[in-house]
């Protein structure tokens, strides 16, 4: 899936940012883009099926020996956001549904599979039903031994890419002076975007 953004972001420059999380990404595309002249179903339609391109031709690099059991499809939406305080709050969603979702999988799963005490899984959906956070957290731990903290953070925070100002070490085309550029560059991660900090070290984003 990252792969897959990561390529729609190398074939659209105006795409500043995506975010995804589960089977969904969601893109931010400038302020200003004019990318085909801002039609929406054109933006939607080819977004989409250049995302489902990539998603199936970089699927033997990831899933060597295993063929797709189908064809993949996505659908896609566009919307406008009114202000920048919009589109943070719709990201913010986004990234808190993961670890939402993230939590529930991880106990509910945990539940499922445990080979001392087997539970069927509407067993396990009855156990988790109306458990707050804490509660999944502590099922984790004292039945399980899992601090759901030490999780790698891609399932709890989801995928994050964006063009990252990197100092680059060039060299002039004689091959004779070095020198350095400052370049954005397509950069995975799995951080927090809910807070100021991605948002403040990356205005760029939503100029």
């Amino acid at each position: 899936m990252s792969h897959a953004a990561s390529h729609v972001m190398e074939t659209y420059p105006d795409v500043t940012l995506a975010y995804g999380q589960s089977d969904e990404f969601s893109f931010v595309l400038k302020r200003k883009s004019t990318l085909f002249k801002r039609r929406e179903a054109k933006i939607a339609s080819t977004l989409c099926s250049l995302f489902t391109a990539a998603f199936v031709c970089g699927w033997p690099k990831f899933m060597p020996g295993l063929d797709l059991a189908y064809p993949p499809s996505f659908d896609a939406r566009v919307v406008a956001y009114p202000s920048e305080k919009n589109l943070r709050d719709y990201f913010s969603w986004r990234q808190a549904d993961c670890h939402i979702n993230n939590l529930y999988n991880t106990a509910f799963w945990a539940l499922v599979q445990d080979s001392k005490d087997p539970n069927a899984e509407r067993a396990a959906q009855a156990l988790l039903k109306d458990t707050d956070s804490g509660a999944k957290n502590e099922l984790l731990f004292s039945r399980f031994g899992i601090n759901y903290n030490k999780l790698p953070e891609v399932f709890k925070k989801g995928s994050v890419l964006y063009r990252k100002p990197t100092v680059m070490q060039l060299v002039s085309s004689d091959g004779a002076t070095p020198f350095e550029r400052t370049r954005k560059v397509i950069t995975l991660e799995h951080r927090d975007i809910i807070g100021d900090p991605f948002w403040e070290e990356n205005p760029y984003i939503l100029e």
